[in-house]
């Protein structure tokens, strides 16, 4: 029975997946990218919860896999191509479809690897990547910004998301369990990329923070993972 709590919250997650869809669906984005960051919110309870509640069980992580692949593969991915991707076509449903597609592999992997890594997250967080889409989005829109103007940029940053969920890839998972070295390069890179999106973001602080966030986090992982391949050369 106390495993019914966190399982409402992993429902919730799936819940509010579904909330953005329709969302999109009806032409309303910022409400689907919304949707999207408070299913994030009901993801990272769940868990929580459950440990607290000593409520953990094999149904509740299947369960988690599936509503994350809803709210953060297929929902970023529909979102992505109504809002810009259309414009380009094939090429278009090729990212959408590349981005639900890596987001399902990097779950899987997840589910397959939990008693082989630890420290650390291997490729970036299907939720982070999702966040991403929805992020900037928002974004987007309180700048009236086309994205479709600026040639193949959007879908190729989407499919090197898509890329990076399924990479090897070394992200923080900030449960303080060890892991990669984090250097000092890659933190302040990320601090500086962080201050310059919020700065130059600023006439939309809220929308600009979270695009800080998930951006940022993205690519501290790519170079600190090249920090640490240099210095496991080194000896």
């Amino acid at each position: 029975m106390k495993s019914l709590i966190p399982n409402i919250c992993t429902s919730a997650n799936l819940f509010f997946g579904m909330c953005s869809i329709l969302s999109t669906y009806h032409g309303d984005y910022f409400y689907a990218s919304v949707f999207i960051l408070i299913a994030l919110i009901a993801d990272g309870l769940d868990g929580r919860i459950a440990r607290a509640l000593n409520a953990v069980s094999e149904m509740g992580k299947e369960m988690d896999s599936l509503c994350d692949l809803g709210s953060f593969g297929i929902a970023p991915a529909f979102l992505a191509y109504s809002f810009c991707m259309y414009h380009f076509d094939k090429l278009g449903w090729a990212a959408a479809i590349i981005f639900a597609l890596c987001g399902m592999w990097r779950l899987a992997r997840f589910n397959v690897s939990t008693d082989i890594v630890h420290g650390y997250f291997m490729g970036l967080a299907i939720p982070a990547g999702g966040c991403i889409v929805a992020s900037t989005t928002m974004l987007f829109l309180a700048f009236d910004i086309q994205p479709e103007n600026y040639g193949l940029v959007y879908p190729v940053t989407i499919m090197v998301i898509a890329y990076l969920m399924v990479s090897h890839v070394h992200y923080p998972n900030f449960k303080g369990d060890g892991g990669e070295k984090i250097f000092l390069f890659p933190k302040v890179f990320a601090g500086l990329m962080f201050a310059a999106i919020v700065y130059f973001a600023r006439d939309a602080i809220v929308q600009a923070i979270i695009t800080a966030v998930f951006s940022t986090y993205a690519v501290f992982g790519i170079i600190n993972s090249l920090f640490a391949l240099m210095n496991r050369k080194e000896y």
